[in-house]
């Protein structure tokens, strides 16, 4: 056979040879096709406008931040801090929080003012309405007194018209004292607290504690409840909560002497205010009176000096609180109230018998329990908020 001949059928076998694996190749590869993908629809089988699946579209819809310091075009996604902004916290306004005390007095206001002329009965009315609030007999007597007297010369008749005068009374019979707290350079301060049992003196010293230290003072709290076994630890945990320096004796000792190492300690350690707590007394006690002029007597001694004596005053106890103050005002010279759970009494009109028949201011008002919620006294907010 000649060399072309066996050319030609290496060639033909070639061919045949290369045909058969090309047939094969097919075969496998359809095989192949007709096994779905795990996990989902086969991507050869998906029409090209079809939603892409969420997972695909994760990075498509997130907002990432690109790095580019990976080798060649690669991607690096960092994630995106959460931003969480903080709703300031809004408190509650006067207005709000002596709900009861508006109750009980605008309950017959809010009839009053659609009234035509005002009659004797519906000034009898408004007398009583006065003293349930706790205004006092003879402070009501003397406002409504005064409002008639106004109402003749104004030719004020009706209702809305008598509100109005009685307000403005109301608040000039609030107006003009002075409210602040006195600290005194140079000196080293004593805050005296005195009261009944139960009215909140330990708790009015830790909050005040906390405002004088925001303030830039250096206080220091003189346990001198000696007769009531919580008291001193009370009174030690406001410290540490505020920051405050404290001095305690021995319970049942001589609360005078515990209040007096109180003023030495901070006139050595420069602490320029002393706040005293002083044992819960009833006011018709006279060998407890008596001990507590004693200890008023003694803060005062070098180097103590007395700047405020505090009665403080549930003011839920309504005209009970006025037989206090006047006990206590006789007994220690008191020279402001502070009337705490004003927010949660019907007995606010308190407030005008106290300043009205004894003169003495109330400084600061209790209108919750938090450690923020002992609030300077604002006259004219008060009257608002009992005429709304």
């Amino acid at each position: 056979m000649d060399p072309i001949t066996i050319g030609l059928i290496i060639l033909a076998v070639i061919v045949v040879l290369g045909g058969a694996a090309f047939v094969s190749t097919r075969s496998r590869g359809r095989d192949l096709e007709l096994e779905p993908r795990k996990g989902g629809t086969d991507l050869l089988e998906r029409p090209r406008d079809a939603e892409l699946d969420t997972a695909d579209t994760d990075l498509l819809e997130r907002d990432v931040d690109v790095v580019d310091d990976a080798p060649g075009d690669v991607l690096v996604e960092e994630p995106v801090d959460d931003v969480v902004v903080e709703e300031p916290v809004v408190k509650p306004s006067f207005f709000e929080r002596l709900t009861k005390a508006r109750t009980a007095f605008t309950g017959y206001l809010g009839g009053l003012v659609g009234m035509g002329k005002l009659d004797d009965e519906a000034w009898e009315e408004l007398e009583e309405a006065l003293i349930r609030a706790d205004v006092g007999v003879s402070t009501s007597m003397s406002l409504l007194e005064d409002v008639q007297s106004r109402a003749k010369e104004t030719g004020a008749e009706e209702g809305a018209e008598i509100v109005g005068l009685l307000k403005t009374r109301m608040q000039e019979e609030l107006a003009g004292k002075d409210r602040s707290l006195t600290i005194d350079d140079g000196e080293t301060n004593v805050w005296l607290f005195v009261g009944v049992n139960g009215v909140g003196k330990t708790t009015t010293i830790g909050k005040l504690g906390k405002r004088l230290a925001a303030e830039g003072n250096s206080p220091l709290m003189a346990a001198g409840d000696t007769f009531r076994a919580a008291a001193a630890e009370q009174l030690t945990m406001w410290a540490e909560r505020t920051g405050s320096e404290i001095v305690r004796g021995n319970e049942g000792g001589d609360p005078s002497s515990v209040i007096f190492d109180g003023v030495k300690a901070a006139a050595a350690r420069e602490c320029n205010v002393v706040l005293a707590d002083t044992a819960g007394r009833l006011q018709n006690k006279t060998n407890l009176m008596e001990e507590l002029s004693k200890v008023r007597r003694v803060a005062a001694k070098e180097p103590g000096h007395v700047s405020e004596v505090l009665l403080v005053i549930d003011a839920t106890t309504g005209q009970n609180g006025m037989s206090q103050a006047k006990v206590f005002a006789e007994a220690v010279d008191v020279t402001g109230v502070v009337l705490t759970k004003l927010d949660g009494s019907a007995k606010g009109g308190i407030v005008f018998a106290i300043e009205s028949e004894l003169g003495i201011p109330v400084k600061l008002v209790g209108l919750g329990e938090g450690v923020d919620d002992l609030v300077d006294f604002d006259p004219e907010e008060f009257v608002n908020a009992l005429f709304e």
